[in-house]
């Protein structure tokens, strides 16, 4: 034990502490003393350099899915090419700044230096194409058309070739199955713009900017299904780019795939008869111009009458979607949009607007009989009708004495539409209408789905136009004051006209409502609106939306989401007004304008019935008509600057039946030849790997000649009986 007391230890106790506690305070005073110099003296200094790191992403494209047709058969997909692609990260890092490697690789390409290095410089509003859209720190692609050789000399050298990489990448092909091109109906894709990427930031599929939207057709309209979901990696990367480490990353999902109702084989025959009748129109003589048919565009629909679905649709002048893969150069570009290229970027089907013609005279025969006219009654058929100092003369001005309504169809005569429509004008009113016209003629019109869209799943559709009252006030308020400056009273004809129409261009004249009465005047349809009104005939009234999608299926094939036919109408008709207009039509195709086109056909088998329509429009030569159902099927199709309905469009309409039904020009049917001779209803296998067992198809072969086809049709029409 200690002999030193207790109090002999105390003061050097607290020496000691109070040591520590300096030391403890001097280390608080340092610490807070750095803590003001980083934070309030250079805090800005500091904050500005941590702001510069940051999370940057590189993105792995999701595998597009893949556009089907009924049975299975790709009609656009993707095909793995050679992709040559540089890092602009490992590029910037080189003294250069790269441009030596990419002199090298442009060598190794067979292309300029400088346009690989325009394919590797970013996008701006003042850097035209070629550039970069996507992220700079994702491999940026130089060509997807590089060769196994190209690539494997890149690999060998990377010593030369430090940011370059040469990969198997999935790309997008449009396949064209036996020649079926189907353009129009798919569309085509395109980068994403800045306005998308901010438009779709908060929804629940934004874009990343490295992605391909669709631009038109399918690809846009299923655009969200087939994109699927990128695969994207998060980097955390300093003020300089480099990156520091890895955030996060989230593996790609490829796109679900949209089953069609499109046959690739049917698509095929539309394709060819339509292109091949276009052809024939050109080498037949027009009197009224003395010079050849133009026959410069055409379409062509071929529907299921019971459901609405799409099974064809071709649309002439057309383009190869292919062109817009990985790009689509300014030359390119050019013919398919400048003022000689026709525009075959539009669907005709859908977007082709044109005067209807006497496929149109099934909407004024329901019309009238919903006015109170009886079908079976009887009316004048004179070869014209004069209203005032106007005359309204019949197609080539025959005339077919006392005939009931189905007859006036089966004919084609202009002259009892003409009486009809100008009674009912008189009985509401004249240029003076009553407060509230009955107006059946314009009214049936939109009952059948006129002057509005169809419905159909593909993008632009356009309205046509029903020239109603309503449309006559609002295109008069629009042109007045133009028709009101030029016109003069008594000058020249377009001075008068422009005089008569600046004074009372709003009202409804006789001769208005007497030419839309016979599908003219300022009447516009589209064929996908006339197939789907034939369609309804055919299947007792339902006017259905036409669609082109079947299916969305999952990748894996175990998710299937069935597209259903909707309906957005009735035809304004009772049973028996549908079964007298069946019959008529029946009469068409066997007695009427139409039979010199279908002798042989096996009506007892196949009951087929049609309507001719030949559209007068000024300044231009006439557009043929073509509007025929089956019990399976609708077909319409439309020639501009084509000559007459059963002259130019009819031989190729009884080659696209042949086809359907595996008929030959005597009527005789073999179910082994037959394409579809009843609807398909069953969706293809999709296998889990993501396979299809898809046939095979073999390019259309047009019928010779002499075995009755396109040729033999073109014979000279029969002596007597309107053939429009």
């Amino acid at each position: 034990m200690s002999n030193i007391p207790e109090t002999g230890r105390t003061p050097r106790v607290q020496i000691r502490l109070v040591i520590i506690q300096v030391l403890v305070f001097s280390l608080f005073a340092t610490l807070g003393g750095r803590l003001w110099y980083l934070q309030i003296r250079n805090g800005d200094e500091y904050a500005k350099e941590a702001s510069g790191n940051g999370v940057q992403q590189v993105v792995q494209p999701a595998v597009r899915g893949s556009i089907l047709d009924a049975r299975g058969v790709p009609l656009a997909d993707n095909e793995t090419r050679l992709v040559v692609s540089a890092s602009r990260t490992e590029l910037l890092k080189m003294k250069d700044d790269g441009k030596g490697v990419l002199t090298r690789l442009a060598g190794i390409l067979g292309m300029k230096p400088k346009d690989v290095m325009d394919k590797v410089r970013l996008c701006d509003s003042e850097t035209p194409q070629p550039c970069w859209n996507g992220s700079p720190y994702q491999p940026i692609p130089v060509t997807d058309e590089a060769t196994t050789q190209q690539a494997l000399q890149i690999r060998e050298r990377a010593e030369d070739f430090p940011g370059i990489t040469a990969e198997p990448t999935a790309v997008r092909r449009y396949a064209a199955p036996g020649k079926a091109n189907t353009s129009q109906v798919l569309g085509y894709l395109s980068p994403v713009t800045d306005e998308e990427l901010e438009k779709a930031k908060n929804t629940d599929s934004p874009f990343l900017r490295s992605d391909q939207v669709g631009r038109s057709g399918l690809e846009r309209t299923y655009d969200k299904e087939l994109r699927g979901k990128a695969g994207v990696t998060r980097y955390e990367v300093d003020n300089l780019g480099r990156v520091i480490g890895q955030a996060k990353a989230d593996k790609a999902e490829p796109g679900a795939n949209v089953v069609t109702s499109i046959d690739a084989r049917v698509q095929a025959v539309a394709e060819w008869e339509l292109n091949n009748a276009m052809k024939e129109a050109r080498k037949v003589f027009d009197d009224n111009t003395n010079t050849n048919y133009k026959a410069d565009s055409g379409a062509v629909v071929v529907m299921e009458a019971k459901t609405g679905r799409v099974v064809a649709m071709a649309s002439l002048p057309t383009y190869d979607p292919n062109a817009w893969v990985g790009g689509i150069s300014a030359k390119d570009y050019a013919k398919l949009t400048g003022k000689k290229s026709n525009f075959p970027l539009l669907n005709r089907a859908i977007q082709g607007q044109a005067a209807p013609g006497s496929i149109f005279k099934v909407v004024p025969t329901t019309a009238a009989v919903n006015a109170g006219y009886d079908f079976k009654g009887r009316y004048p058929c004179p070869s014209s009708y004069s209203i005032g100092n106007q005359v309204f003369k019949n197609f080539e001005s025959q005339g077919h004495g006392s005939i009931t309504l189905g007859q006036a169809l089966e004919v084609s005569c202009d002259t009892v539409y003409y009486a009809l429509a100008h009674q009912q004008w008189r009985k509401d009113g004249g240029l003076k209408p009553k407060q509230s016209p009955a107006d059946w003629f314009y009214k049936t019109a939109h009952q059948f789905g006129l002057g509005a869209e169809t419905g159909i799943d593909l993008p632009n559709e356009v309205t046509g136009r029903v020239p109603d009252r309503r449309w006559k006030q609002q295109f008069w308020e629009a042109n007045k004051d133009y028709w009101c400056k030029i016109g003069k009273k008594g000058g020249s004809y377009i001075q008068q006209l422009s005089y008569e129409n600046c004074l009372e261009g709003n009202l409804m004249r006789a001769g208005d409502s007497v030419n839309y009465s016979i599908g003219q005047g300022d009447t516009l349809v589209t064929p996908i609106q006339m197939a789907t009104i034939y369609a309804a005939i055919s299947n007792g009234g339902t006017l259905w939306n036409p669609t082109v999608g079947k299916a969305v299926v999952s990748p894996d094939g175990k998710h299937i989401r069935e597209i259903k036919p909707k309906s957005h109408g009735k035809l304004p008709m009772d049973v028996k007004t549908q079964k007298l207009m069946d019959e008529a039509l029946a009469g068409v195709a066997t007695r009427g304008t139409a039979a010199w086109r279908f002798g042989g056909w096996p009506q007892d088998k196949i009951p087929m019935r049609a309507k001719t329509g030949t559209a007068e429009v000024h300044g231009k030569q006439t557009t043929s008509w073509f509007a025929t159902y089956t019990d399976d099927y609708s077909i319409v199709m439309t020639i501009s600057q084509g000559g007459t309905g059963s002259g130019a469009s009819g031989p190729a309409v009884r080659n696209i039946y042949n086809a359907l039904y595996g008929l030959d020009m005597e009527g005789n049917q073999d179910l082994k030849k037959a394409l579809l001779p009843k609807p398909q209803k069953a969706l293809p296998k999709i296998q889990p790997d993501g396979s299809i067992d898809a046939p095979k198809i073999e390019p259309y072969a047009p019928p010779k000649p002499d075995e009755g086809g396109t040729q033999a049709l073109m014979g000279p029409p029969p002596a007597t009986g309107r053939r429009d």
